[in-house]
């Protein structure tokens, strides 16, 4: 290992890296044998050809940039262990020199653990408030249930009430179709409240063959953040009106539903959303301890390589989610025109929240010596290759360093919020 500290202050510690090829060539040789366990090669079995075939086949630059991950990651890490430096969140690896035969150079910059000095735990205090269910929203539950079971029947008439319409839909905004926001056969419950207010009060009347293009105000808080605050226009075409027959709420149903009667699978209803109830307070409860925690914490400066891992966390987090809507990020920052930058900006004050939280839970670990067991680790672990047992590839990054400090964090977040929510929490 060779390497040498280019700048160390308050915050930040910046390495440069140095390995030879003689250091790095047991890892191109694990790597070409992982690489022949994806790729055949005419007159060998996968995972038995020999290294200079490998080479031959794909080139002695894919396999070192295979096996490059493993490579940073093992320099990286002795590295640190060596400076005995307190790190935090995941470093800035930049490559400088990468050919096959040559010295490996890169840089790594990370962040040093800010010092951070914890209020008195017991001056906190937080009490769960819970909203007890009433008996409409047992009503409501069980008037869903009922929905589930009804029988259908086509309608000439206008839909009311408690009918069903069949449509094709089409949005716009600003005369232009949105990406995700065509339908066909699209149904909607009038009974039940739609997930664009006002558009149940918008078809309401409609029969079968009517066709209508109205427009929709969606409110500030919508869920689909590129349609917050815009007005939509609708184009909607009705194929049918279903009147919607919906069963007594009689013990027969309630049998059919495996309850004794209806007064049982009320008290079931009553107990699944007590449940749920518990469940809400507690999570807002954890967030007010969280807040209140971060408030009175003393934090020196956190370094901006933290602060930019969290944004990079969120950014990816809502690509994720916009794309389970079918919707593109391109489209997403089109949507609400901005670039890519200035999402990043808007993230900035939560990610700043989010680096003192993970901040503040690694203080609590270490002064209250909450750490993750070797055995939990191996528990999670086993769980996990039990799971994927038939995924090859997931394996072996269930088996990697990367997977167990994964979830050793994991381990000791949930021990941190056990112990804060045992001190502040009242129940």
């Amino acid at each position: 290992m060779s390497y040498k500290v280019i700048k160390q202050k308050e915050s930040l510690l910046h390495l440069a890296f140095h390995v030879e090829p003689a250091d790095y060539q047991a890892d191109l040789e694990s790597a070409a044998k992982k690489i022949s366990m994806r790729v055949a090669v005419k007159g060998f079995r996968k995972g038995s050809v020999p290294y200079d075939v490998i080479k031959k086949e794909i080139g002695e630059m894919s396999i070192l940039q295979e096996a490059l991950q493993v490579i940073v990651q093992r320099e990286y890490i002795a590295a640190v262990k060596e400076l005995d430096a307190e790190i935090v969140g995941t470093p800035k690896i930049e490559i400088k020199t990468l050919a096959p035969g040559n010295v490996l150079e890169f840089e790594a910059i990370c962040a040093l653990v800010p010092e951070i000095t914890l209020p008195k735990i017991s001056s906190i205090s937080v009490n769960v408030r819970k909203k007890a269910s009433d008996a409409a929203k047992i009503d409501e539950t069980i008037n869903a249930v009922r929905g589930m079971h009804a029988i259908e029947k086509p309608k000439s008439g206008g839909a009311s009430r408690t009918d069903k319409l069949v449509l094709d839909m089409s949005m716009s905004l600003d005369n232009v179709p949105i990406e995700g926001g065509q339908a066909k056969d699209y149904q909607v419950y009038l009974s039940e409240d739609h997930y664009i207010p006002g558009f149940n009060k918008e078809v309401e009347g409609l029969k079968k063959g009517d066709k209508k293009s109205f427009t929709i105000g969606f409110p500030e808080s919508h869920y689909q953040k590129q349609l917050a605050g815009k007005n939509v226009v609708f184009d909607v075409a009705v194929k049918e009106v279903f009147e919607r027959i919906l069963p007594e709420a009689t013990d027969e149903l309630a049998k059919k539903l495996g309850q004794e009667s209806m007064e049982a699978l009320r008290m079931l209803v009553a107990n699944n959303l007590e449940k749920e109830a518990e469940q809400k307070a507690m999570q807002a409860a954890e967030i007010e301890m969280l807040d209140k925690l971060i408030e009175k914490t003393k934090f020196d400066t956190i370094p901006e390589v933290i602060v930019d891992a969290e944004r990079t966390k969120m950014f990816y987090e809502l690509k994720a989610d916009i794309e389970k809507n079918g919707i593109t990020i391109d489209q997403y920052l089109s949507d609400i025109k901005k670039t890519e930058k200035e999402l990043y900006e808007g993230f900035k004050q939560q990610a700043e929240k989010r680096a003192k939280a993970a901040l503040l839970s690694r203080q609590v670990a270490k002064e209250q010596n909450l750490i993750a067991t070797d055995e939990e680790i191996e528990k999670e672990l086993e769980k996990m290759r039990e799971t994927y047992k038939n995924n090859k590839e997931y394996l072996e990054r269930v088996n990697s360093a990367e997977a167990k400090e994964t979830i050793a964090t994991t381990i000791q977040n949930r021990k941190v919020m056990d112990y804060l929510k045992e001190q502040i929490i009242q129940q």
